[in-house]
């Protein structure tokens, strides 16, 4: 969760005396929940929080605790947290069950092992009155030993299917964890993961491997102008696009945060980086946002980008600033283009 807080440390003071503001204004107790959810709809952060809150404020002039506990484990809580418990409570369920009934398998088995023991006594002894009684309850034992048995097995069996079943549930959450609910490209979780595996990873001979970072042009004022739902519809669109325009499967795409895309190439040279970088500009530039209604054309979209490649002893710090950097001079001289660092 705390990727998602790169604020400068300027921009997080702001935010601290806003946040605090927003607190003092509810009936809601001054603890990390409350503050996690004021700070994120402070800073913008959270798109789908805002929306949420932004909602809750129309029928509810002050928030309680019950609303920020609601508004974090719906909106700010990694949703990769509850479902892993889930899954871990359906685990703990699914071998508890197995385990009582091996249990009372292995009392029945025991009993019956007394049983027995009895009736070779009463046989050693030639006591003919003990031993028809005896082999009645043997044999009845018997039967029982066979039925759980029986039961067991099928248990085991059902248990096997159900863990392959959790073992799946397991691995999508894993991977939705990694990714950006709002676009479905990698989060920057996945990002950084991406990135640190290219990093160990050498490039093929006379190729680099290249990072693009883009954001979105003038977006608080698109957010301001038409809402935080078109906001969203744009995120969406711009992530659809660069999908298109980056096919291959070793390429990775991700939400950096907020309105900053980022994309990994491996085995590319700056030229392909390059080129890269300016087909997303070009077919962003060129996409045509909507009035769902009436179809008028209402927004046409730019993007500013960086584009770095990997040297010697980079780190993800240095190579993301190098790009970073790009992109800001992109920003500086005019936006709607494409810099190299």
């Amino acid at each position: 969760m705390t990727m998602r807080y790169d604020q400068s440390r300027e921009r997080s003071a702001e935010l601290l005396r806003a946040t605090l503001g927003l607190l003092g204004q509810h009936d809601v107790r001054c603890n990390p929940v409350s503050f996690a959810v004021w700070y994120e709809y402070a800073g913008a952060i959270n798109n789908r929080l805002s929306q949420a809150i932004d909602r809750l404020l129309k029928t509810q002039p002050r928030l309680d605790d019950a609303a920020m506990c609601q508004l974090y484990t719906d909106h700010v809580l990694d949703p990769d947290h509850a479902r892993l418990g889930q899954i871990s409570n359906e685990l703990q369920q699914l071998m508890s069950g197995v385990a009582e009934n091996a249990n009372q398998a292995g009392d029945r088995a025991g009993a019956f092992g007394l049983q027995v023991d009895g009736l070779a006594q009463a046989l050693r002894s030639r006591d003919v009155g003990a031993v028809v009684p005896l082999l009645a309850g043997v044999s009845a034992s018997a039967m029982a030993m066979k039925d759980t048995s029986q039961a067991l097995v099928e248990q085991v069996a059902h248990s096997r299917l159900e863990i392959q079943r959790l073992r799946a549930d397991l691995e999508r959450a894993r991977d939705e964890a990694l990714l950006d609910p709002l676009t479905k490209v990698f989060n920057r979780k996945g990002f950084d993961l991406r990135m640190d595996a290219l990093l160990r990873t050498a490039p093929a001979p006379g190729q680099a491997h290249g990072l693009v970072m883009l954001d979105i042009d003038h977006f608080k004022a698109i957010n301001d102008t038409h809402g935080h739902v078109f906001g969203d519809q744009v995120l969406r669109g711009l992530a659809e696009v660069m999908k298109g325009c980056v096919t291959d499967p070793r390429c990775s795409i991700a939400r950096y945060g907020g309105e900053e895309f980022a994309i990994l190439l491996p085995d590319s040279s700056l030229a392909d980086s390059l080129r890269t970088a300016e087909l997303v500009r070009q077919r962003i530039k060129a996409m045509k946002i909507r009035d769902r209604r009436t179809q008028e054309v209402i927004l046409r979209v730019t993007v500013s980008g960086g584009v770095a490649t990997r040297i010697e002893g980079d780190d993800p710090s240095s190579w993301i600033g190098r790009a970073d950097a790009a992109l800001y001079r992109s920003k500086q001289t005019g936006r709607d283009k494409v810099g190299c660092g």
